[in-house]
């Protein structure tokens, strides 16, 4: 596994959906201030794919670059803000789900076995099924 290739790609990822929240917040604040730009935002917005914030921001440098400065002053500020904490929040956020999954998948097939086994204590008490005698059967008449 080549780890520095990951972190490169989850930058990327992380990257483009903090671009996003700032599209978000300027969104936002445009709707209060000016709501024909933050009409003309939206729009935008659903037109350009967000997936990729840099393919994002490129196509709005090149329409109106006064909102690509904003989104990008928004971007960077937000990124500042979780930067600092979003390590460790998200190691122990992955642990504390692995541990969820894998309660769950237990009691998942410690209740599988349990079903099992009460299928089989049903049926063995079931009376309309003939059951093997440990004891000797009583001698026929003569």
């Amino acid at each position: 596994m080549d780890l520095k290739q990951s972190a490169k790609e989850t930058a990327k990822v992380l990257t483009s959906y903090v671009t996003f929240q700032a599209v978000k917040t300027v969104l936002n604040q445009l709707k209060e201030t000016n709501p024909a730009r933050a009409h003309w935002l939206n729009g935008f917005s659903t037109k350009e794919a967000l997936q990729d914030g840099e393919a994002y921001l490129i196509a709005l440098l090149t329409e109106s670059p006064d909102l690509a400065m904003r989104v990008m002053t928004v971007r960077q500020h937000i990124a500042e803000g979780i930067c600092e904490f979003l390590p460790e929040m998200v190691v122990t956020s992955i642990q504390q789900a692995n541990m969820e999954h894998r309660r769950q998948h237990l009691e998942r097939i410690t209740q599988l076995g349990d079903a099992e086994h009460t299928v089989d204590s049903d049926f063995a008490n079931d009376t309309d099924v003939p059951q093997e005698s440990t004891a000797e059967a009583d001698p026929a008449p003569e």
